[in-house]
């Protein structure tokens, strides 16, 4: 699967290591005096480290990266993290989950994920609002489905209330599902969208 990824020119490197720092998710390190992208699976694509390095040496490219044992498919998954155009989103069936779910469904791969892009929250946590990006990625891809799986506790109510807000901000006419778990794992409430 083909993902933005960020390429260091070795000739251009001076080492200094300001990109290792801004990489929060440990991808790149210094290796032999030169800073290098060690991880490709840890790259969120957003290109923290571009603006920190003084050389330019850092650019971002796209390539098939392997995601070794992952059942989503691509990286990032976390809402906060994802970008708002990617290669994984052409024509894709986007589940967005609380991050929860997938925890109290033991069959939450089969029953919800499966050939499905992932994207993960929790308003409680991230105290964000996730319209503004759910609208971005819905406007600028082509989202062949979209279903929500939120849990029964009211701070999962922002996840869905965002998604619908989002779906009706984007223009578009999208088949829309919205799955709410009880806290056991069962499903309350199939297609019962949050008004």
């Amino acid at each position: 699967m083909l993902q933005k990824i960020i390429e260091i020119s070795q000739e251009t490197c001076n080492g200094c290591g300001l990109c290792v720092d801004a990489c929060k998710e440990g991808a790149v390190e210094i290796r032999n005096g030169k800073a290098r992208l060690v991880r490709e699976e840890y790259c969120d694509g957003l290109g923290s480290c571009l603006p920190v390095c003084p050389r330019g040496a850092i650019s971002f490219i796209e390539r098939d990266v392997l995601t070794a044992g992952s059942r989503s498919g691509q990286w990032p998954i976390q809402l906060k993290l994802i970008p708002a155009q990617a290669t994984y989103f052409k024509d894709s069936h986007l589940l967005i989950s609380a991050d929860c779910s997938a925890y109290v469904r033991r069959d939450f791969y089969a029953d919800f994920l499966q050939n499905k892009v992932l994207l993960i929250g929790c308003p409680k946590l991230d105290a964000v609002d996730y319209t503004e990006k759910i609208t971005a990625i819905l406007q600028n891809n082509t989202i062949a489905s979209l279903t929500i799986v939120r849990m029964e506790v009211p701070c999962c109510t922002g996840l869905a209330g965002a998604a619908g807000a989002a779906l009706k901000a984007s223009g578009k006419n999208i088949p829309c599902k919205f799955v709410v778990l009880a806290v056991d794992g069962r499903v309350l409430h199939p297609s019962a969208p949050d008004r």
